[in-house]
């Protein structure tokens, strides 16, 4: 009975998983569309961003728990219990959003949420075996290994057309980057949901530093390049912000359970899903989804099945946990 319940716990965390990375990939279209219709990525950035901090923000005003939650947070900063840079993992979500508004209605959402899934994959890997601050790295097992390994295969064996043709291998370099961080940001996340006890509150921190990093960056752009002349009107395509707070808010939650690298593949598995059936059904112009893409997407999806079968540890904590 004792093993069943972790079994059943794990089971609806990697389920959860799946759900972040099925409303990651409708966020990724969202705000590629977005920032198309615009012709700004950095606009679109600070849009969804900003409209998902306006969220938080009337959330916390009406949810006492989440007012709470943040005041024992910055209690736990102040008397140096919890590591400033815990604040800051809604940095690596506004580079992730970014991403997307500048690179997601070129690359098409499959190709775009590949090259997040590989950088995503590596660092999972590295924070689990490391961990994070005071968090203790969890065990890699046979199993995750092989997945991780399986997956980055199939990464490459599903962006390989592409890239023989006329997409510049360089636009895959800034989504692979923002992938590399997204499991900092999951861990740091996880971790400021355990000290203040509210997933509101390290969402709405998340959305704070990730907007205050976009907006420097749009303002920094547009003196450049000047003000877009009219914004869509198309309201659903003003979504991306509401859609990032629940996804945000449900990692927070399932990573404690799957951990750093569980939460990715899973994360990836709802991803490159969504995304192939958003390619597929509702196209970019001028993209057409490959048959290796296809491949590639089922080849992770088995990635991830080996991935969550547990296994023998072929590393060991080798710290001691911390309060």
């Amino acid at each position: 009975m004792t093993d069943e319940k972790p079994r059943a716990l794990l089971v609806l965390g990697v389920a959860g998983a799946v759900v972040v990375g099925i409303l990651t990939a409708t966020q990724s279209r969202i705000n590629s569309e977005l920032s198309l219709s615009i012709g700004d990525g950095y606009l679109a950035a600070v849009i969804s961003f900003g409209s998902g901090f306006v969220i938080m923000l009337v959330a916390l005003a009406v949810w006492r728990p989440g007012r709470r939650g943040l005041a024992a947070l910055v209690t736990s900063v102040r008397t140096g219990q919890t590591p400033w840079w815990y604040l800051i993992g809604g940095a690596a979500g506004g580079l992730f959003v970014l991403s997307q508004g500048l690179t997601g209605a070129v690359l098409g959402v499959a190709l775009f949420t590949i090259a997040i899934v590989c950088g995503q994959t590596l660092s999972g890997l590295l924070v689990d075996g490391h961990g994070i601050g005071p968090v203790p790295p969890k065990p890699i097992t046979m199993t995750r290994v092989v997945g991780s390994v399986l997956a980055l295969l199939a990464v490459g064996w599903a962006v390989s057309a592409q890239l023989a043709g006329d997409i510049p291998p360089w636009l895959l370099i800034l989504p692979f980057v923002a992938g590399l961080f997204i499991s900092g940001q999951q861990a740091v996340n996880g971790q400021v949901r355990r000290i203040s006890g509210s997933a509101m509150t390290a969402t709405l921190l998340n959305f704070l530093v990730g907007t205050l990093v976009l907006v420097i960056a749009a303002l920094v752009h547009e003196s450049i390049a000047g003000w877009p002349t009219h914004l869509p009107a198309n309201p659903l395509l003003y979504l991306g912000g509401l859609t990032g707070t629940v996804f945000i808010a449900l990692s927070t939650i399932v990573v404690r359970t799957t951990g750093v690298l569980l939460l990715g593949l899973g994360s990836v598995a709802g991803q490159l899903v969504t995304s192939l059936v958003l390619d597929l059904t509702l196209p970019v112009d001028g993209r057409v989804v490959a048959w290796t893409t296809i491949a590639g997407t089922l080849l992770t999806l088995v990635a991830v099945a080996i991935a969550a079968v547990p296994s023998r540890a072929v590393t060991a904590s080798s710290r001691t946990p911390t309060a």
